[in-house]
């Protein structure tokens, strides 16, 4: 079976007997899970398993956005409510040791369903007067800051067996609307850009997996967002900061993009993007999609490998409990 380079959504709780036989057809490198999937820890475990199953990998990625504060997935009466960014950002010296932490916790949480990766950190560096759409989901609003945390994230992720997704690559702290929304153009100098908003990305161009930015940076691009620019991906991602691995789209649905599915796509994988990712669940969003995908091949498919390899990272079991009462304490005495 070939498999296509997407990462793709559903519709529920379950699949239903379309999205088993889409998936088995299409073929996917992985998944991603958002609330509408989440229900009980037995409902999410059998989810995750159908879906590995409609590709016949028991080691295809499945996704979720667990940032903590307002960007979090699985939430309570099942797991815990985690804190957002900021807070880490505003403890002192222990803040990278309680964000290293409260990653570890969140792996825990997340590989006892099955998902073994979640799209954190977020490495932007917000700016005075941007939009709120990154606001206190920033780990600090110095590079400086947002590395170490940022660095300590992913390294929590890892040891608990999930991979990080290092992300908006190269920077959404800037954007003046909400890309979900509109596309947010940024017409600050390269200088500034470089020693500011891609300098954490670069600091950890180590990590395995990074998610574009929808962005338009006029001083490389004035036409084209990163995510389907080229000049970005060229010059920016894969030169200035170096990273070399697997490089996936934001959500290919967000009104940032225009056109076609199809052609929004196409103009990604033109660009330099490695994987497709489409998150809603609509089927036939997803076929538009589908039709502009190529196959996961050459070095697209050499840097998937390497990602999943990095999942035999995982340190050893922890006692939970205590870890958990651990971090919970230290946030209480920041409060």
């Amino acid at each position: 079976m070939t498999t296509r380079a997407l990462i793709l959504g559903c519709a529920g709780k379950t699949l239903s007997a379309e999205e088993t036989a889409f998936f088995r057809d299409v073929a996917p490198w992985g998944f991603i899970l958002f609330k509408r999937n989440i229900g009980t820890p037995d409902e999410v475990r059998a989810l995750t398993q159908a879906l590995r199953d409609t590709v016949g990998r028991a080691d295809a990625p499945i996704l979720i956005d667990q940032e903590g504060g307002r960007v979090q997935r699985m939430g309570p009466p099942h797991w815990p409510a985690y804190p957002a960014g900021e807070r880490f950002g505003r403890l002192d010296g222990s803040a990278a040791a309680m964000a290293e932490l409260g990653a570890r916790l969140m792996a825990h949480d997340l590989a006892s369903v099955g998902i073994n990766v979640d799209c954190a950190p977020v490495l932007d560096v917000p700016v005075a007067g941007a939009h709120d759409v990154i606001g206190d989901r920033a780990y600090g609003t110095t590079p400086e800051r947002v590395a170490e945390i940022g660095r300590a994230v992913a390294s929590g992720l890892m040891q608990g067996g999930v991979l990080p997704v290092m992300k908006h690559i190269p920077g959404h702290g800037r954007a003046g609307c909400d890309s979900h929304k509109g596309l947010p153009v940024v017409e600050t100098d390269l200088a500034t850009l470089t020693a500011q908003d891609f300098a954490p990305f670069r600091a950890l161009a180590d990590l395995p997996l990074a998610m574009s930015a929808h962005v338009v940076f006029t001083a490389l691009d004035p036409d084209r967002p990163a995510t389907q620019s080229a000049a970005v991906i060229e010059r920016v991602v894969r030169g200035f900061i170096g990273f070399d691995g697997l490089l996936m789209t934001d959500d290919l649905s967000m009104h940032a993009l225009q056109g076609s599915f199809r052609g929004r796509t196409e103009a990604a994988f033109a660009a330099g993007i490695d994987v497709g990712l489409h998150c809603n669940g609509d089927l036939a969003e997803m076929r538009g999609v589908v039709e502009g995908a190529p196959a996961l091949a050459g070095p697209a498919l050499r840097r998937a490998d390497n990602a999943l390899a990095r999942l035999a990272d995982a340190a050893p079991a922890f006692d939970v409990r205590e870890a958990r009462a651990r971090f919970e304490a230290a946030l209480s005495l920041a409060a």
